[in-house]
């Protein structure tokens, strides 16, 4: 079992994951005050299809 696969385990459904996602995606471009947003954007993205597509 995968970390992708606990964290799937441990969310429950997609909501709750997008939820989770987006706050943490929020939490790093707060501490980065915006400058790496696009990368953090395009992780939450990432994630979120690996998490919603299992």
């Amino acid at each position: 079992m995968g970390i992708g696969d606990k964290a799937k385990d441990a969310l429950g459904d997609e909501q709750k994951s997008d939820a989770a996602l987006d706050k943490a995606g929020d939490a790093a471009d707060d501490r980065t005050g915006g400058k790496h947003s696009d990368k953090i954007d395009s992780a939450q993205d990432a994630a979120d299809k690996k998490l919603g597509s299992e």
